[in-house]
């Protein structure tokens, strides 16, 4: 017989808030203990009762939910309700943790249980830690943490983490945007656009609508057709990748050419 998990559910978006516990009740694993749109409010709740697990939006006003976390004694087991992931994915890291992007949905939420099943959690100090460095993060101008050095590629129930420095490029193709590294491709929950904006401060430059290259995988530039270039990788397949003509300065010029 499957285990029911006591829950907790804490989110400033009252719709998001009611959307969640209904996919929760749908599923038949959870009680919910209760629930707030007040992080303060759910704060003094959490130190007082015990829930299995805890259902936690990260970009909340006045307190996030790492500064949450990071308040409690206690630290439960947390699956983080987000529409801006690369958050969650530092805290990610702990194998206790699990997110769920908004909007959430039946596949995200039946892959978060299936996992909720054999979760080890971390120590209450190596949690407390990755929070409260999170939340300083967030306190910074901007409320943006450093530039990742590796990002997730979900497939069904499995997560794997790649090293940017492993990725040649990144490249859109029906509707999925891929990163590419040691002759495969890992499909990524970002579009390029994301990926631009996330990866500005690394080695990354987006050279046409659907492709971001690692700058310190490209091996020469080749003129091409209409006053084009063409990228050539010194990666095993020797990859080439178009460049859009009003990407062709911005290249040059972060190449120091």
């Amino acid at each position: 017989m499957s285990r029911r998990f006591r829950a907790y559910l804490v989110d400033d978006e009252p719709l998001a808030l009611k959307r969640l516990a209904r996919l929760l009740a749908e599923t038949g694993r959870f009680d919910i203990a209760g629930s707030s749109t007040d992080p303060q409010a759910a704060l003094e709740w959490l130190r007082t009762n015990a829930v299995d697990v805890l259902f936690l939006d990260i970009q909340m006003p006045e307190m996030t939910g790492f500064e949450l976390l990071a308040r409690l004694s206690e630290q439960p087991t947390v699956i983080f309700t987000t529409a801006y992931d690369q958050y969650a994915l530092k805290a990610f890291e702990v194998n206790s943790i699990d997110y769920l992007l908004k909007p959430v949905d039946r596949d995200q939420l039946d892959r978060a249980v299936k996992k909720l099943d054999r979760m080890i959690s971390a120590s209450p100090a190596d949690l407390r830690a990755v929070m409260e460095q999170v939340a300083e993060w967030l306190k910074t101008p901007g409320g943006e943490p450093p530039a990742p050095d590796r990002i997730a590629s979900r497939l069904g129930e499995r997560t794997q983490f790649i090293d940017l420095a492993r990725i040649t490029h990144f490249f859109a193709r029906d509707k999925l945007t891929y990163a590419a590294a040691g002759g495969k491709s890992y499909c990524v929950d970002y579009s390029i656009s994301d990926l631009e904006q996330r990866l500005a401060r690394k080695d990354f430059l987006r050279i046409h609508r659907s492709t971001l290259v690692n700058l310190g995988w490209v091996q020469e530039l080749d003129s091409w057709f209409a006053g084009g270039v063409l990228v050539r990788l010194k990666d095993d397949k020797r990859t080439e990748l178009p460049v859009a003509r009003d990407r062709v300065r911005a290249l040059k010029e972060r190449l120091g050419l």
